[in-house]
């Protein structure tokens, strides 16, 4: 190679070098790629990119929280099916304690008791008192045989007989029954007479009722018979 082809200083392609030592553009860039380049060559020496964690950081607490994915509906349904068995155990038990506690306190009927009494011999005058009709279901009869107590039970169907003072007669309000003092069947359809109560004269000497004790008959021969016995009624 000759002298005069050695490229000369400031003549050849380094000629157009820039000065600095930077590096000439490149050939085949796009012009945005280029534009890109220049601003990268003039940002200063000295700055420093800003750190990617601080953006990143606002960006993530910006972002809304995902929200829990709903329950499967395979999983509903158990824990449904649990709450009903707790249910049914609970109320198992709480009906075996409710029988338990019934158990001690059982459902009993109080009846008023069959045997009491009714006073004195003296508080009863000749005739029908009524005074025990409503809270005993009793009449109580002197007359010159003595005294007796004749339960006011219709022998029909049961009801309860008025005293009519006026006619001298127990009525049947139910179906017109009729019985004279000593409770014989005389009028409607009433098969046979009253019945008479248990009675007696205690130590105090008062007069006791026993209702669990009656005499009557299916014929007014039977009761007159029944009626004779000791209890069917007392001396006065």
């Amino acid at each position: 190679m000759s002298v005069d082809e050695h490229p000369r200083n400031g003549e050849g392609p380094l000629a157009d070098a820039p000065a600095g030592g930077t590096a000439p553009p490149e050939v085949g860039k796009t012009p945005e790629q280029k534009a890109g380049a220049d601003a990268a060559t003039k940002r200063s020496p000295g700055s420093t990119a800003k750190p990617a964690t601080k953006s990143a950081g606002k960006a993530a607490a910006k972002k809304p929280a995902a929200e829990p994915a709903p329950a499967e509906p395979g999983r509903r349904g158990q824990v449904a099916r649990r709450k009903l068995v707790w249910f049914g155990v609970f109320g198992f038990i709480f009906a075996c304690l409710a029988a338990t506690v019934r158990f001690f306190f059982p459902r009993a009927i109080f009846e008023p008791k069959t045997r009491y009494r009714i006073g004195y011999p003296a508080d009863y005058g000749f005739g029908v008192s009524t005074k025990w009709q409503a809270a005993r279901r009793i009449w109580v009869v002197r007359d010159s045989g003595g005294l007796y107590v004749i339960f006011a039970k219709c022998t029909h169907l049961g009801c309860t007989p008025d005293w009519k003072e006026t006619d001298n007669k127990f009525k049947c309000p139910c179906h017109g029954s009729g019985f004279d003092t000593e409770g014989v069947n005389f009028e409607g359809p009433a098969p046979r007479p009253l019945e008479r109560l248990h009675v007696e004269i205690d130590a105090l000497g008062q007069i006791v009722v026993d209702q669990s004790k009656t005499y009557g008959g299916p014929t007014l021969t039977a009761a007159r018979q029944a009626w004779k016995k000791e209890g069917a009624f007392v001396q006065v």
